[in-house]
C-alpha cells in the first residue's frame, strides 16, 4: 500500500465539495494509506466553519496523523534554510518533511508551496 499525505488545501476543497478533489481522493482509497500532518489538522481547525465541524472531524478521524518528530523538524528546518523561494512558509516545510519521513506522495492543490526537489508530489486542480 502506498503512503499518501494530503495537504491542507486538498482537505478543505474536499470538505467544500470540489468534485475533482473528491474524485482524486476516492481513486486513492483502495491503494493508499491516507495521511495528514498534524500541522494540517491545526490549519483545518483554525479555518473551520462551525457548521462544518461534524464532517470535518469525521474526515480528519479517517486519516492517519503524522506527528512532528525531531527528524521531521530537522528536515523542515533544512528546507526553510536552504530552499530559495519567497513563498516558502515553515508550515509547508513541516508538511513536506512529513511526506519525506513517511515516504509518501504529497497531494496538493498548490505545487508552488512545495519547491523541494526530494519530494514526490501530485498537484490537483482545485
Amino acid at each position: 500500500m502506498k503512503n499518501v499525505l494530503l495537504d491542507t488545501d486538498i482537505l478543505i476543497s474536499f470538505l467544500r465539495g470540489n468534485a475533482l478533489v473528491r474524485e482524486e481522493i476516492s481513486s486513492l482509497l483502495d491503494t493508499s494509506a491516507l495521511h495528514c500532518s498534524v500541522v494540517t489538522i491545526a490549519e483545518i481547525h483554525a479555518g473551520m466553519r462551525e457548521h462544518e465541524r461534524e464532517k470535518t472531524i469525521e474526515l480528519l478521524d479517517s486519516l492517519i496523523p503524522v506527528d512532528i518528530t525531531p527528524k521531521i523538524a530537522e528536515i523542515a528546518g533544512n528546507y526553510k534554510r536552504t530552499v530559495k523561494s519567497q513563498q516558502l512558509e515553515l508550515d509547508d516545510c513541516l508538511i513536506a518533511a512529513s511526506a519525506v519521513a513517511k515516504q509518501a506522495l504529497l497531494v496538493t492543490g498548490n505545487g508552488k508551496h512545495y519547491p523541494m526537489r526530494d519530494i514526490e508530489k501530485k498537484v490537483v486542480s482545485i
